[in-house]
């Protein structure tokens, strides 16, 4: 019989440290099964930055490298051009990449590096206690809009799917969510696809991939996930919207 709740091989056997009802740990399930299916778990190298996301080294059973808030498409870039031969991916927050890493992630796509990238859009700063993020929605209270984010004050929700896709050195851009079996399944195939281009050498890949918060939108799990279908995705549609190959 086939163990479908199997721990893949690219997960360390030790438990998850995310708040309950988090999305990191969907999603770092599905990059590790999309490594084992693909068979690349020995050349495979991980960024991750400062954010919830910093805990990648605890999880994955491969090697992971921790750089600087917002640095890691720049310490990618590295990487990658010295062995080429590696599998490349970085794994950031919308507190990190939507913000102090905006200046890295817009040149090393506009570069066309042959990286992977995966995005999690929780619209809040998680670690550091739910303050404003540039994904944050219009109206949505955090502890530093306890009033709600005015556009007035602090502008727009920032759509990074959308600016990249402009960007003529991008090859992929697909957002998705976590807040569905078929949209778990529709985040693996985009991951996977993530991977399978760098493998060709087809260049940048950025996989933006809506996840719950419920601590820091002080919400249940359930409360969360009904937040996310309701507001979030109509704010930040699911789709792709940039893929040269159509592979």
């Amino acid at each position: 019989m086939r163990q479908v709740f199997k721990r893949p091989e690219s997960l360390k056997n030790v438990p998850f440290r995310f708040c309950t009802g988090c999305g990191h740990s969907l999603i770092h399930r599905i990059i590790a099964e999309c490594i084992d299916n693909l068979k690349i778990r020995e050349k495979v190298i991980g960024i991750a930055p400062v954010g919830c996301a910093v805990f990648a080294y605890d999880y994955f059973n491969f090697d992971i490298i921790e750089v600087a808030h917002g640095r890691p498409p720049a310490a990618a870039t590295g990487l990658k051009r010295v062995m080429p031969d590696k599998i490349v991916f970085s794994y950031q927050g919308d507190g990190d990449l939507a913000a102090i890493g905006t200046a890295e992630i817009i040149h090393a796509a506009n570069r066309g590096e042959n990286l992977s990238v995966f995005f999690v859009n929780n619209a809040t700063y998680g670690m550091t206690g739910g303050q404003m993020a540039p994904t944050t929605l219009t109206g949505q209270k955090t502890t530093t809009t306890q009033k709600g984010r005015e556009v007035k004050v602090s502008g727009y929700p920032l759509h990074v799917s959308e600016l990249l896709s402009t960007i003529d050195g991008v090859s992929f851009v697909q957002r998705t969510a976590v807040d569905s079996v078929k949209n778990l399944l529709l985040t693996k195939k985009a991951v996977a696809k993530a991977f399978r281009y760098q493998i060709k050498n087809k260049g940048f890949s950025f996989i933006e991939i809506l996840s719950p918060c419920p601590t820091d939108w002080g919400m249940s799990t359930e409360e969360a996930i009904k937040w996310m279908q309701k507001e979030m995705i109509s704010v930040f549609p699911l789709g792709t919207f940039k893929d040269k190959f159509s592979e």
